[in-house]
């Protein structure tokens, strides 16, 4: 990896081959339930791994079910509230229902390579159009040309295609029509974070890949950035065209030396 990533491996993104798509989506529903389960603020991953393995909280048939979801729940979310990538979902999980799915969608973007190659293309989709499972498959195909089986491709783009119309960028059971998000308060501050992690500062967090992955346009950010700053969920500042962000609910004085 490079110096870069590395740095950005310690916040929680991941850059190894491969990813969960591969045999699961975003797994919302399931994340949704695991959270409900364990919701308490001392909660460790120990906590997560006990509530999937050994309670059966998504109720899965066998224990190597068991296993294989906690495995990909990990894969796709860390589920340890040490690595600030997932910390920080918790932060917006409960304070903002209506965006647990865009939540989910930032999170897998940032630590699922399979799935983070497919979003230029979603994202570039007129809205209204369709989007074909083929088209994914080929994408896939030609990222790594040759690596997966006719089987697999088929399978992992079903389950990008499933994921992207669980965040709402796509509407329809068997034929998938590009459709918008509907960014809220929190997805956007989590977003606004995530690049901050990434290196972005002022305006350019609010032009950032994490902002445009939730269908939001600079202008809407800011203002969804001004209403989580009043509900002390962030720090935004501004004065003209000078913006100045702050995550002190969200981050700790290590990170932040990690940062720097």
């Amino acid at each position: 990896m490079t110096t870069s990533e590395t740095t950005l491996s310690r916040f929680g993104f991941s850059f190894k081959r491969g990813g969960a798509h591969n045999s699961r989506t975003m797994m919302l529903d399931e994340l949704k339930t695991l959270l409900a389960c364990v919701n308490h603020p001392d909660a460790e991953k120990s906590d997560y791994r006990q509530a999937i393995v050994d309670d059966n909280c998504l109720g899965k048939r066998s224990a190597e079910t068991r296993v294989l979801s906690y495995n990909h729940l990990v894969d796709l979310y860390s589920l340890d509230p040490g690595v600030v990538l997932f910390r920080s979902l918790l932060y917006f999980w409960n304070r903002d229902v209506d965006g647990q799915a865009l939540l989910a969608l930032l999170c897998t973007y940032a630590r699922d390579t399979i799935f983070r190659s497919s979003a230029s293309f979603i994202l570039s989709v007129p809205e209204g159009s369709t989007v074909s499972r083929v088209s994914l498959e080929e994408l896939i195909d030609a990222r790594e040309p040759g690596r997966f089986s006719a089987a697999t491709l088929k399978s992992t783009a079903q389950n990008i295609n499933s994921t992207w119309t669980k965040s709402g960028h796509l509407t329809g059971r068997n034929v998938k029509v590009r459709s918008r998000a509907l960014p809220t308060v929190g997805s956007v501050s989590y977003a606004l974070f995530l690049g901050y992690l990434t290196g972005a500062r002022g305006q350019g967090l609010f032009d950032h890949e994490y902002i445009r992955l939730l269908d939001c346009t600079s202008d809407r950010a800011i203002e969804l950035a001004g209403e989580a700053s009043g509900r002390g969920w962030i720090v935004f500042k501004r004065l003209g065209d000078v913006m100045e962000l702050e995550f002190p609910k969200l981050i700790c004085q290590a990170e932040l030396e990690w940062l720097r």
